[in-house]
């Protein structure tokens, strides 16, 4: 349970950084706390939007997704359930491979580097981390309800 506890912690990390880069996002806030100017540029780029969405906005939602299920996880009635297990470990793979190319796109195509976006990348990869106990969690749990 330790696992989804750091799950649970990195992604409301991953939540507060969300929402402050959304905010600079939708002209909330009027410059972006950075100190290398790299920040702005990354966040003005057309690279972040992503279908349509501010990456930011995935991001939050992404990031809150993890915090609740990790939350969930936590609770006895779900301490066991492989769903819980397979929600986590799939979006901690998805919010990695996610972070990789925006940081690939960082490094070689705007040639800017936004703090917040590594700090954002670095929580995915922990996050990651984390979520890998839950592989052995869907292959020897049952689910509720299953025959034993």
């Amino acid at each position: 349970m330790l696992s989804r506890m750091g799950i649970a912690l990195f992604a409301l990390v991953g939540v507060l950084i969300s929402a402050y880069m959304a905010a600079y996002t939708f002209g909330m806030v009027g410059t972006i706390a950075c100190g290398t100017g790299g920040c702005a540029i990354v966040q003005n780029s057309p690279w972040s939007v992503f279908l349509g969405v501010p990456v930011p906005v995935i991001g939050l939602f992404g990031y809150g997704l993890l915090v609740t299920t990790a939350l969930l996880g936590l609770q006895p009635r779900f301490a066991d359930d492989r769903r819980i297990a397979a929600l986590l470990l799939v979006g901690a793979i998805g919010g990695a491979a996610f972070s990789a190319y925006l940081t690939w796109l960082e490094a070689s195509v705007i040639h800017a580097w936004c703090r917040w976006c590594v700090v954002s990348a670095i929580l995915a990869g922990l996050i990651l981390f984390c979520a890998l106990p839950e592989a052995g969690r869907m292959r020897t749990q049952p689910e509720p309800g299953d025959s034993v």
